[in-house]
């Protein structure tokens, strides 16, 4: 019997670790994002004061350059905006590809901030019409913020426990889009530089989306941390550990699926999706909680229109971005 056992375990085991390695399959620094995304150029969704460029015009206007390590990309910050034009220049990218599960690796040196920002790394459905298919916010925040807020936001019939195993804080359980205004199912991370002027006077650091059948978790590491785990700092072309592997800790957010004891099904709420790297203005979010976000008496419009200064901070800064899949 035991003999069985030891020959059973030499054929099992291989397969089962096979199952769980992760193969690059894209990756993205400096000059490969123009080539991999598409700019968008349509008035922004969320009713931002906000006039979103193509690539040429974004270029020609230094609202984005690449070097070989390096893709910046950011909001103007020179002009004044006269009340008639559609808002202040700033970018949407979205990728050409649309991905399913698997690891999503940011190496992040800078993210916008300031008063009437509201940027955001998310995906979501190549298929549609949103909310159908799911999406899912893996950096976001709005003004003056500090903590980052990473969500989902689906169709009805997919909700999340309070207590969950994440260090963040639970902010809402419905991901329904039709509940609580479309807050969707939101985690705020705890950790002081996972968001704002604090992640970027730390030099930025990596945010990890580890999407599965069974639940869908981020990581943060600053990167000044020691413990950010050497496969999420290091470019490879395999992950070659159980990943997520121990040295990871506990997720900052995590959304537990209906495979994993959650309420919410998988295969009917998620789909093929895009990823986005966007910058609005104002808008749902940033324009409603600007009265109350210390960013002074005028409205976020007029705020956006009229201190083009203000925006200096309003960019990214990319060093790469991989795509690893099982």
């Amino acid at each position: 019997m035991q003999i069985y056992a030891l020959l059973s375990l030499l054929l099992v085991a291989p397969t089962a670790l096979a199952q769980q390695q992760y193969s690059l399959v894209d990756a993205f620094a400096g000059p490969a994002f123009y080539d991999a995304f598409v700019w968008e150029t349509f008035s922004d969704p969320t009713h931002g004061r906000t006039n979103y460029v193509d690539i040429g015009t974004a270029i020609s206007n230094n609202l984005s350059y690449a070097t070989p390590s390096k893709f910046v990309m950011r909001a103007d910050y020179t002009h004044v905006v006269p009340a008639s034009a559609r808002g202040r220049d700033s970018v949407r990218i979205t990728s050409k590809t649309a991905y399913t599960e698997g690891l999503y690796i940011l190496d992040l040196s800078h993210m916008p901030t300031g008063c009437a920002t509201w940027p955001a790394w998310w995906t979501f459905s190549r298929n549609g019409p949103w909310p159908s298919g799911g999406e899912i916010d893996i950096i976001e925040g709005v003004n003056q913020n500090t903590a980052n807020l990473a969500s989902l936001h689906t169709a009805p019939n997919c909700k999340m426990s309070k207590a969950r195993q994440q260090t963040g804080s639970t902010v809402s359980n419905d991901c329904d889009t039709n509940v609580n205004y479309n807050q969707g199912c939101g985690t705020s991370f705890i950790k002081a530089n996972s968001y704002g002027p604090a992640f970027n006077a730390q030099g930025g650091g990596y945010y990890v989306l580890s999407r599965t059948e069974n639940e869908i978790s981020v990581w943060f590491w600053s990167r000044t941390d020691p413990s950010v785990p050497h496969e999420v700092s290091q470019s490879s072309q395999m992950i070659r550990i159980p990943s997520p592997g121990p040295t990871w800790g506990t997720p900052d957010a995590t959304f537990p699926l209906s495979n994993n004891g959650g309420d919410c099904d998988y295969q009917s709420h998620f789909d093929p999706h895009h990823i986005i790297f966007d910058l609005t203005l104002c808008g749902d979010w940033a324009g409603t909680a600007f009265a109350t976000s210390g960013c002074g008496l005028s409205s976020c419009e007029d705020y956006v229109n009229n201190n083009p200064a203000s925006f200096v901070e309003a960019y990214w800064e990319i060093n790469s971005l991989r795509i690893y899949t099982q």
